[in-house]
């Protein structure tokens, strides 16, 4: 008995044995710096999948871990799992260049732009997003609530992953069905409010383009929630750049509770709304103050735009709880109101995709014209170099230069170059994550390196999407969309479309001291 016991400890190893072994190794760990606005992928180089790209040794030695608020709403972490080998710090500073580039002591506010990038790098799964499952599974049992649900143009091409499916495999149908077993009452697309953004943040450049609007250029994309936080907390100054236009998320939470609700003759505060998103900084952004979805002619109460965000592993894990093989289902298709889409939506869900569904419909708004085939598929903003620009000769117009970058070191360069007024573009579209949404916080873990195959594959699946699945790729032709503005917000920039669409900024600067030679 006592000779079982002892093999029983020698089995067994506590966190700080097992930290003390390993850092009596002396393996050097691996590092790298990603310079500002290069040719690089966003994702870096190096030794775990969602990190550089090239397989190495594990970096061993304690390297500590990022500080996490225990009240962030997007990510947590498990102490128990946490074994202190810092790849949390390392995609913070390195790659996001947020952890590192402020002061301590921290004031009043533990910095973070919750991405999730930390629960992609972390390889114990010690750092998660915060799971929210319980709270739909509520709402889902309630007979008295009106439980509707949103699905990002990234998930689709990434939620197979979690169900044994290749890479970027396409399960847009498949998807929709398993949500509706689920027992949601519709199940709307975000696409929808994608084309939607197209209408009015288009229609804001185009003021600020033209002088109507006494706005600086370049104007900035406004549709990643981690990215205007990034703003937020480094670059205030610059938030004036900003487009005032809410997140498609935001903007069709905010519809379904005044638009569809007057439609469907359904009393807003009886309306739960989920997402389900890609990204964990969507958890943050719902909980914002500025996103509510006040109707004042319908005289209700402040309500939430949107309940409660899933990412596509909470999703996942949710299909699965309920016995629900997503392989056999047969496709379905979303509800109409707001379920039409074009491509030009879709492709929202990659780095230079809002910049290129912005132009497509952008050229025709301002000529009455279709635009030429070369801007159905405009490969200078396409791929994953770390910043891209292309320019585009728009007749009436001129040239206009745009931009796009991801991954929020390569947004270092080009923001301090719109400080110095040395800026050429007009129009610059910001991605918090390596990829852009299809390489969201909150998209499934790849296991096999190099992760940047499995970005490219999504992507690749978003654009033969664009290009052969959608019958229509240019979102002034979502009837759907058309019909919204005739009936309910009358043309874009509206007084209405201004309550519900669009919102303002936090300066957050005084919430941290920013390191000046970070």
């Amino acid at each position: 008995m006592q000779n079982q016991v002892a093999k029983e400890k020698e089995r067994q190893m506590t966190r700080r044995g097992f930290l003390k072994m390993m850092g009596g190794i002396g393996l050097a760990g691996i590092t790298a710096t990603i310079a500002g606005c290069s040719t690089d992928p966003a994702g870096g180089k190096g030794w775990m999948p969602q990190q550089y790209q090239v397989a190495s040794s594990f970096p061993v030695q304690v390297k500590g871990r990022v500080p996490i608020d225990p009240a962030n709403p997007s990510i947590t972490r498990d102490d128990k799992k946490c074994v202190l080998c810092g790849q949390c710090v390392e995609v913070c500073q390195r790659v996001q260049t947020v952890y590192g580039y402020y002061e301590l002591p921290i004031k009043n506010d533990i910095t973070c732009v919750n991405c999730g990038q930390c629960t992609l790098w972390c390889p114990t799964a010690a750092i998660t997003e915060r799971d929210d499952i319980d709270k739909v599974v509520k709402a889902l049992a309630d007979k008295n609530m009106h439980v509707v649900v949103q699905t990002a143009p990234a998930t689709r091409v990434a939620l197979g992953e979690e169900f044994g499916m290749a890479p970027g495999t396409f399960v847009e149908g498949k998807q929709v069905a398993a949500l509706k077993k689920l027992g949601f009452d519709a199940v709307f697309d975000t696409n929808f409010s994608a084309d939607l953004t197209i209408f009015e943040e288009g229609t804001e450049l185009i003021k600020r383009i033209s002088g109507q609007i006494h706005e600086p250029l370049p104007q900035f994309t406004s549709c990643c929630p981690g990215w205007v936080k990034f703003c937020e907390y480094f670059y205030p100054d610059l938030l004036p750049h900003m487009s005032t236009c809410k997140s498609p998320q935001q903007m069709l939470g905010a519809l379904i509770k005044t638009y569809y609700a007057k439609e469907k003759g359904i009393s807003p505060d009886k309306i739960f709304s989920v997402s389900i998103m890609p990204c964990t900084a969507k958890k943050f952004e719902a909980a914002r103050p500025e996103m509510n979805s006040v109707d004042k002619h319908a005289k209700k109460t402040e309500l939430r735009d949107v309940d409660v965000i899933l990412t596509t592993r909470e999703l996942a894990r949710l299909i699965k709880s309920k016995g629900i093989d997503l392989n056999s289902l047969q496709d379905e298709k979303y509800d109409s109101l707001m379920g039409e889409s074009t491509s030009a939506g879709l492709i929202f869900g990659v780095t230079g995709g809002v910049m290129e569904a912005a132009i497509r419909s952008s050229y025709f708004l301002i000529t009455k014209q279709e635009p030429p085939e070369a801007l159905l598929n405009l490969t200078p903003i396409r791929g994953l170099k770390g910043c891209k620009e292309a320019a585009v000769d728009i007749p009436g117009v001129g040239t206009v230069k745009v931009a796009v970058v991801h991954g929020l070191s390569n947004a270092r360069p080009v923001l301090e170059a719109v400080r110095k007024k040395e800026a050429p573009w007009h129009f610059i579209e910001f991605m918090g994550c390596p990829g852009g949404c299809i390489g969201g916080g909150g998209q499934p873990r790849t296991s096999l390196p190099p992760s940047d195959q499995v970005r490219q594959a999504r992507i690749d699946s978003i654009y033969n999407a664009d290009a052969h699945i959608y019958a229509k790729r240019k979102s002034y032709e979502n009837k759907e969309v058309l019909a919204l503005y005739q009936k309910f917000l009358e043309n874009p920039n509206s007084h209405l479309a201004h309550e519900l669409l669009h919102t303002h900024y936090t300066d957050r600067s005084k919430l941290l001291t920013v390191k000046k030679d970070a």
